[in-house]
Parts: C-alpha cells; sequence; structure tokens
C-alpha cells in the first residue's frame, strides 16, 4: 500500500485554515454588502502581519468563499519592480472572462473596447504616474492628476456592473503584498476607491488587501485619508488554534496525535503558522504514518533536523539580505534575548544614541524580520532567529 501522502503544506494555501474565522467574517460582511445590495462593500480592507502568520492564506480562503457566493474575484500580487495597476486591469479581465461574464461577442466587444480604451502607466522612479482614457471628443480632457484616477474608476466601475448582471453578486479584488506597491499606483487606487464610495450603490465592488506591517504606514503616506481604510492586524495562534492546525489535516486522513507530542510542537512554534505546518510536515514524513497510528513526541524529535535545515536556510537568507548597520541591530536585538526588546536597550548595548537606530530599524521592519510590538518595543517574526543569530550567524 502506498504512504499516505503529507497533508501538511508549508509555504502554501493550508488545506484548512485554522484560526481566522473573525478575519474571515470581516471579509463576508463586505462581500454580502456587494452581492445583497449591490453597492461598495466599504472602504479598503487591509491585514497586516509578518511573513508566515498566513495573510495569503487568508485572502486566497476568502477568494473561494467570495467566488461561492456568485462574485468574480480578480487577484493581484504585487512586486516592488512591476507597477500593479496595469496588472489589475489584466486580473480583473481575466476574472471576467474565466467567470464567463463577457462570454457574449456583444458583449465581450464592447469590454474589450473599454479595456482597451484605458491606459494605466508608470513610469521609471521619480516619475510620476500618468493614464489617459478615451472620452467623448466633445467633452474636455480630463486634468492631468485626475487622469489615471479616472481610469481606474471607469475600469472598475464597468467590470463591477458586468460581474453583477443579471444574476451575479459584483466584484471583489484581493491585493496581496501591497506593502510593495510604489506610492503612485497606491495614491490612484485609494482615491478611485474613495471617489467610487461617493455613489457607492453605483458600483458592485469590494478591495481587500494584505501586507507587511508597514502597509498601513505606506497607504497613509501615499493618501493621507488612506489612514481611514479599515486594518487588522492578524496575531499569532492560540494554543488550541495551534492544536488545530495540527490534528485537522490528519484526521481526515485516520491519523492522530499524542498530547505529549502536540504540546511539543506547539511549545516550540510558539503560534507561528508557518513553524506549525513545518514541523508538522517534517514530524508526518519521519513518521510514514498508516492509517490508524498515532504520531508520538518521538516522531517529532526525529523531524527536528529536517524543520531545522529548511529554518537555518530561512535564517541564513535574513542575514545574507541585511546591510552591516542592520547586521549591528539585529546581532545586539539578538544578545538581549529572545522576547521583545526596547529601542534604549539595543542603542545602549551599540554605544550610541537610540536616534541613529532609526534607519536600520525602519528597513528591518520593512523586510518583515522584525516588526514593532508596542511602543519602543520590536521582536523578530521568526521564532529561533535570535538563537541562529548568537550561535550560527556568519561572522
Amino acid at each position: 500500500m502506498p504512504p499516505i501522502p503529507d497533508p501538511y503544506t508549508p509555504g502554501e494555501v493550508p488545506r484548512v485554515l485554522i484560526g481566522r474565522e473573525i478575519e474571515l467574517q470581516r471579509v463576508r460582511d463586505r462581500v454580502s454588502r456587494v452581492a445583497t445590495f449591490g453597492e461598495m462593500g466599504g472602504p479598503l480592507l487591509v491585514f497586516h502581519a509578518p511573513r508566515g502568520v498566513g495573510k495569503t492564506s487568508l485572502l486566497r480562503t476568502a477568494q473561494q468563499q467570495a467566488a461561492a457566493v456568485g462574485c468574480v474575484c480578480a487577484w493581484v500580487a504585487c512586486t516592488r519592480k512591476l507597477p500593479f495597476l496595469p496588472e489589475l486591469a489584466h486580473a480583473t479581465d481575466r476574472a471576467l472572462v474565466s467567470a464567463g461574464v463577457v462570454a457574449e461577442e456583444p458583449v465581450r466587444r464592447r469590454w474589450r473596447e473599454r479595456l482597451d480604451r484605458v491606459s494605466i502607466e508608470v513610469g521609471p522612479p521619480g516619475v510620476r504616474v500618468k493614464g489617459e482614457i478615451a472620452l467623448d471628443p466633445d467633452a474636455p480632457p480630463p486634468a492631468p492628476d485626475r487622469a489615471p484616477i479616472g481610469a481606474l474608476e471607469d475600469l472598475l466601475h464597468d467590470a463591477a456592473t458586468l460581474a453583477r448582471g443579471e444574476h451575479g453578486a459584483g466584484l471583489i479584488l484581493f491585493l496581496d503584498e501591497l506593502h510593495a506597491a510604489s506610492a503612485d499606483d497606491l495614491g490612484v487606487l485609494l482615491n478611485a476607491i474613495q471617489n467610487l464610495s461617493g455613489e457607492r450603490e453605483r458600483h458592485p465592488v469590494a478591495v481587500v488587501a494584505a501586507g507587511l506591517p508597514v502597509t498601513p504606514e505606506a497607504i497613509t503616506r501615499a493618501a493621507t485619508f488612506g489612514e481611514r481604510s479599515d486594518f487588522a492586524a492578524l496575531d499569532l495562534l492560540s494554543d488550541e488554534d495551534a492544536r488545530a492546525l495540527l490534528t485537522a489535516p490528519a484526521e481526515t486522513l485516520e491519523i492522530g496525535w499524542s498530547a505529549d507530542a502536540l504540546e511539543l510542537v506547539t511549545d516550540e512554534c510558539r503560534g507561528h503558522p508557518y513553524l506549525l505546518q513545518l514541523l508538522g510536515s517534517a514530524t508526518w514524513r519521519a513518521a510514514s504514518p498508516e492509517a490508524g497510528d498515532i504520531l508520538t513526541a518521538e516522531h517529532v524529535r526525529a523531524g527536528v533536523p529536517a524543520a531545522q535545515s529548511q529554518l537555518d536556510a530561512m535564517y541564513r537568507a535574513r542575514w545574507g539580505v541585511a546591510s552591516p548597520a542592520e547586521r549591528g541591530f539585529i546581532r545586539a536585538m539578538a544578545d538581549l534575548g529572545d522576547d521583545n526588546v526596547g529601542r534604549a536597550a539595543i542603542a545602549a548595548r551599540l554605544g550610541t544614541d537610540s536616534r541613529a537606530l532609526s534607519v536600520p530599524r525602519e528597513s528591518l521592519i520593512e523586510k518583515g524580520v522584525i516588526e514593532p510590538v508596542g511602543h519602543g518595543l520590536v521582536r523578530f517574526t521568526l521564532p529561533g532567529f535570535a538563537e541562529f543569530v548568537r550561535h550560527r550567524a556568519p561572522a
């Protein structure tokens, strides 16, 4: 009989999303407004958290749920190298085509004409966003600062109207890695959402996004009214949810976990979803279980070396991209322990003024290596990184 496949998915969307029901309900509330009233689902909803806490998994699960109630869902993952507004237009087109909304030739032709008339272009760094939209020949041209915003507004309105149609629910945009979007792109998006909300009953659309902890600040810098977006921080999982994350996928395959094995994994991973998936997977592969088996603490210990090897590769990558100033900050922070560390204590360890830490601190937050956890306090986003820095990081 072939071995039972590993049900854990470190670095991928989990088979069962655990511990995010409150966040999923927030998305469902917006989807319900779109589907029920045919209006905008509310302001931009942004989930933010360090890497590995499950932002993408949350958005993907919400996308599946929205599609199940008849919404057309467009997905965009932002990157620092590419403008995301043109990709948003293409993703919206793909979503409409995939849903069969523009299958009939007359509708498809009209939509393609709309898409072809829209041009949202982003120049090199430091060059302003530009955009055009074909207008009535007798209408005055839009103001230069209005052109890209109007283009995006019209595109979203037309796409959302098509998505609702006679029997559809509306359009839901999912934007992942929003922190990577340029300030120009963010500004256009925020202004378009703000303007559409003035006539919300005409626009059956909602926008849900996710990004690193710096995302709220990036949004506010792009447009001051962006601070009125709906921000929600994702926290680590409780012990109860951590145990459920391990047991739920295994139970579907008739495999159980012993109490001491669960305790060992939850103590080691401290509620971090990626680490739970990683050690769960390593334990499974070490055990090679058959239906009816129980995963034990011995299996966990046998899987630790493989999990640690993967973690060390991640730790080395984070260390490798840090600048000399950032490495000094990291070393001082690691020397002060594994828990939350105060800015003043780091400065004292480095023998410098705390104001001199602003640049490396902000850069490390943006890279997802550390995160703020209170006034003047930071912590490493990946458990075990401090121990790696103290004992295994290259000199």
